[in-house]
């Protein structure tokens, strides 16, 4: 490119932002930019030098390698929501943990990162930091950190399209919400938010669909759930699916916790939280 095209190629490189957002393309990889591209007469040659000047000049947001967003600056956009993005980043995906418990009202704490539940199989992002201390800090795309949780492809499920603002998006639902609370607290803010979100949705909650949901997922999420559930006040008659699981040993009602508390016959769990453990 010559000095005296630099200009022309810049202002093409605007129209081709304008085509990605009357296109509805808020976020867009380097394959889609590329097919547009000619309508607004960007030739492929200049094409990765014109995303380069648009990263630079603040129209567009590289999100990942050949991944991009339209930023605010662009007339009539509305930038798409860390939720959307979080699906774009990975496949498949699930908004999960603690953002979907602030999703489903199950939480007032507001997460500052985005949590998403993908498989073993999937390619997660990492920063290059993440990538040299394998410190499980996420990968920062614009603002936003996202903590990618993986599971194996047979725990991959509870979830479905939810509508977030003008696009819909993947969510895991109530039910695998509070059993991803109770099994991995971690991610949900702790063990003590995890049992308060039980009891915000206990109204809504389908038992029969989450007991299934804990089977699936494991017995000791299962006898995990049944002591909560009883402490809530569901019928034993409601919970014998959950009860009669065999298992070998007692579990840890807060698997993060210690192994101390009094041992639940019933259901197996230790009862490890601070207000039952004896002095």
């Amino acid at each position: 490119m010559t000095v005296g095209t630099k200009p022309k190629q810049s202002l093409v490189g605007i129209e081709l932002v304008r085509l990605l957002a009357y296109e509805g393309d808020r976020i867009f990889t380097i394959d889609r930019a590329r097919k547009l591209a000619p309508r607004v007469g960007l030739k492929d040659a200049y094409l990765v030098e014109a995303l380069y000047h648009l990263r630079r000049n603040n129209w567009i947001v590289s999100l990942r390698r050949g991944l991009y967003g339209l930023s605010s600056v662009v007339p009539g956009v509305v930038v798409a929501h860390e939720f959307e993005v979080a699906a774009a980043l990975v496949s498949p995906a699930m908004i999960s943990h603690w953002s979907a418990l602030h999703h489903h009202g199950l939480t007032e704490q507001i997460p500052r990162d985005v949590f998403v539940l993908t498989t073993t199989d999937a390619w997660i992002p990492r920063s290059r930091k993440d990538r040299a201390e394998r410190s499980g800090s996420g990968f920062q795309a614009g603002d936003t950190l996202y903590r990618f949780i993986q599971v194996k492809p047979d725990r991959f499920f509870g979830g479905g399209q939810r509508w977030i603002g003008e696009v819909r998006v993947p969510i895991t639902d109530l039910e695998r919400t509070l059993l991803d609370g109770l099994s991995m607290p971690r991610y949900c803010g702790g063990f003590a938010e995890a049992l308060h979100a039980v009891q915000v949705g206990i109204e809504r909650l389908n038992i029969e669909l989450i007991s299934a949901y804990a089977v699936r997922l494991g017995v000791t999420t299962a006898k995990r759930l049944g002591w909560v559930l009883e402490s809530q006040g569901v019928p034993r008659s409601e919970l014998a699916v959950l009860a009669d699981l065999p298992i070998k040993g007692y579990c840890k009602l807060d698997p993060t916790g210690p192994r101390k508390g009094s041992c639940n016959r019933r259901w197996m769990v230790q009862e490890n939280l601070p207000g039952l453990v004896e002095a």
